[in-house]
This record gives C-alpha cells, structure tokens and sequence, in this order.
C-alpha cells in the first residue's frame, strides 16, 4: 500500500500558503470594515431581520424578552422587548436600531441595540413548511422541536438545551459535522449503484469517485444554505471539500495539516466564523479526533471507533464544563448516545417521510426527563490553560497524549464526585 505524504513537506510552503490566507483575510476584513462604516454612518439604521432566538428574562425585578437577531447582511446582534411580545421566532422583523458606540468588534460578532420595532412578517418558505410537517408528527412541542433542530437548525427551547446539556449530547442535537457526515455516507451508499448502473452503459470513462463527490457536495451545500450557513457546518463542509481534494492527490487527510488549511482557508474568506462558539467547538471535536488517530492509527476499526467515542469524550469534557458548566451523572451515557446517533439519524429521517416519525418520542422525553437533573461544575481557568498546554504537545509527543488522557480522566472523577 503506497504510504499518502503531507500536502506541506517544506516550510516554505507552508509559509507562502499562510502569507497567501493573510492576503485574503486582510481583503475580507477591508470588505468588512467597509460594510461597517455604512452600517454606522447614521445614528440609526432600519434593518430587516430573522429572529434566531427568543426567550424570557428577569433582572432587577423587570422581565422582558431577550432576542437574537441575523440581518440579512449576517451581522448578529441581541435586543430586548417587552415580556408581552408575541412569539415572533422564525419571524422577519422591520426595526430601526440605535446601535450606540457601536465599535468594529462588535460589529464582527455581535452587540446590543436600543429597537423599535416597525413590523412583523411570517416567512413561508421550504423550510417553515417542513418545521410544520414535523410538527404535525408529534404531540409533544419540545420532542418536535429537537427533530426541527437535527433537520433545520432550528433553535431548541432552553430548558431542552439544558437538558441535554446536562446529558452531554448537545453536540447532537446541534446540526455540525457530525451530521454532515452520516449525511454524506448516506448520500454516498444511495448513490453508488445507480451511478455504477449508468456509468456501465453510457459513460465508462469516467471517474466515479470524482462524480460522486461532485454531486454529493452540491446536495451538502445545498443544504448549508437552506440552513443558512451554521457555523459548525461550514467548517465540516469545507472540510469535506479540503478532505476530498487531498484525498483525490493521493495526500493525507487524517492530519492536523488538514484541520489547519481548513481552518485559515474559512477564516480568510469568512472572518465572522473568528467569533463562532459553534465553529470553535466543531474543529476542536476533530481536532480530538486527529489526535487520537495520529496515535493509534494501527489499532484495528472497532477498536478506533471505541477509541474515539471514548477519548474525544474526555478531552471534550474539560473544553464543555469550562464553556458550559452543565453536568450529570448520566452525562457519560452520551458515549453511547453519540454511538447510537448514527443509526438514529438516518433511521429517524425515514420514519417521518413514511409517517411514523413519533416512533421515538417516549425515549426522547425519558432522555429529556433524565437531563432535568443537573449541577452546574466549574473547571478553573488554570485548569482549563493546562488542558489545552497538554493538547496541543500530544500533538508531537506521545508521553503528552498519555498525560492528557490522565488529567482528563481527572476531571471526569471531579466532575462526577461533584454531582454523586
């Protein structure tokens, strides 16, 4: 078996890459910058958004309504209102905007703004009629609305979020790569035959690797953009398209030099992705999952995958209680969740087309039920620098991989001693 080299062997190219990536990062900050001075030229600015989220919120005896706001620019931003507002979720709402002392930064990722609002329309597009069709399978709101998150990135309600957080499944329920790639399988395996049918009969030349992942990127992005490009699932895609290409000149994939490119590749062209949780924490869980592989890539298949599902888990936890604190007992179960999820999804997606996509709404509201019972555990920030240090020098040392896989193991015991 010929052996696959880096796509970099030379520093030098790495370099002239890098200074390329700046290039285009500098451009696109400018395009920005630009942007951001139209933006702020008056005192106020009418915009036309989509409410990403709604919820309730009392401080100093006041309550009100916090909403999340995507212009359709993209710039992102919160604002209040008063507790009597209707549901205005998947809305399109006209506003003039005080965005007071508005600075550059903010404007890149988001900021609060004084609003009044002008109107409020109902979208009725593809997508709100299959959050309806999905609705319609359910009897439960809360069961609905997870499927409307796994399907359409729908933002879930918060005490189901926290729920399963607490469960350690929120990067399920979440849509990011994970999905993408059972996405991506599934449209593979589908496709496969059919194409093998045609190609024997009409075009035997070609390459049926390249033809397919041609198609199957089309539908993916496709999809990202039915979604409006979340975060997460823009690195996983631009991943996949970085992963094929690499693969297709007979180079590595599975390589921190590949997670690199991808990420300066999207942060060169997209510098709002800089200021994304959600991105973040997409490329961490592969960075885990490189890491694991650059060690124990000789293990036989199922070994790799208990392997993963195992060591991601708890070199994620530490990254997942400093950024969230939400914990259980149950929250090693999402091991096997994650395990299950692969068949799930697919399986799920097929349930609802043939109408009986309730089939698993009594486990999921058993899951949600066992995620009501969570603590909050904080993890120190020198902890958390320690956890990192210790990551980034098992990328080349193995004595470090073995010392992450202890400290993390560490704080799994702490976190559990906290909530037993």
């Amino acid at each position: 078996m010929i052996e696959r080299v880096s796509l970099f062997t030379k520093k030098r190219d790495f370099l002239l890459f890098s200074l390329i990536s700046l290039c285009v990062f500098l451009l696109s900050i400018f395009i920005e910058y630009k942007n951001y001075q139209e933006f702020t030229r008056f005192d106020s600015v009418l915009v036309e958004t989509t409410v990403l989220r709604q919820y309730t919120k009392t401080k100093k005896k006041r309550t009100y309504q916090v909403l999340k706001l995507k212009s359709e620019d993209g710039v992102i931003f919160y604002t209040t209102a008063k507790k009597t507002l209707e549901d205005v979720r998947d809305k399109k709402l006209k506003l003039e905007i005080w965005p007071k002392e508005l600075n550059f930064y903010g404007y890149l990722s988001s900021f609060y703004a004084y609003n009044k609002i002008l109107s409020i329309e109902d979208i009725n597009g593809t997508k709100q009629s299959l959050n309806a069709f999905i609705s319609s399978s359910h009897e439960n709101k809360n069961i609905a609305n997870i499927y409307q998150a796994l399907y359409t990135a729908e933002n879930v309600d918060q005490n189901t979020q926290n729920a399963f957080s607490n469960l350690g499944v929120s990067h399920i329920v979440a849509i990011s790569g994970f999905h993408l790639g059972i996405l991506s399988a599934l449209l593979y395996f589908l496709l496969k035959p059919m194409y093998a049918f045609a190609q024997d009969r009409f075009f035997p030349y070609r390459n049926s690797k390249v033809d397919i992942f041609i198609i199957v990127a089309a539908v993916l992005f496709t999809y990202m953009l039915f979604l409006d490009s979340p975060p997460s699932l823009v690195r996983s895609f631009g991943m996949f398209v970085v992963g094929f290409i690499l693969y297709d000149r007979g180079l590595e994939i599975f390589s921190m030099q590949t997670l690199l490119i991808t990420i300066l590749l999207l942060l060169a062209f997209f510098p709002r992705l800089y200021f994304s949780l959600g991105f973040w924490l997409s490329a961490g869980g592969v960075f885990y999952i490189f890491l694991f592989l650059i060690h124990f890539k000789n293990l036989n298949l199922f070994l790799q995958m208990l392997g993963i599902s195992v060591l991601v888990y708890l070199y994620m936890l530490p990254v997942a209680l400093y950024i969230f604190q939400n914990f259980s007992i149950y929250h090693p179960f999402s091991i096997l969740l994650s395990i299950l999820f692969t068949p799930f999804y697919p399986l799920s997606i097929l349930l609802h087309i043939t109408g009986f996509g309730d089939f698993f709404d009594t486990f999921l509201a058993w899951l949600m039920m066992l995620g009501e019972n969570g603590a909050k555990v904080n993890l120190n920030f020198y902890l958390f620098v320690i956890h990192v240090t210790l990551s980034f020098a098992a990328i080349w040392n193995r004595a470090a991989m073995w010392a992450l896989t202890l400290f993390s193991s560490s704080i799994f015991i702490y976190a559990m001693y906290q909530v037993a």
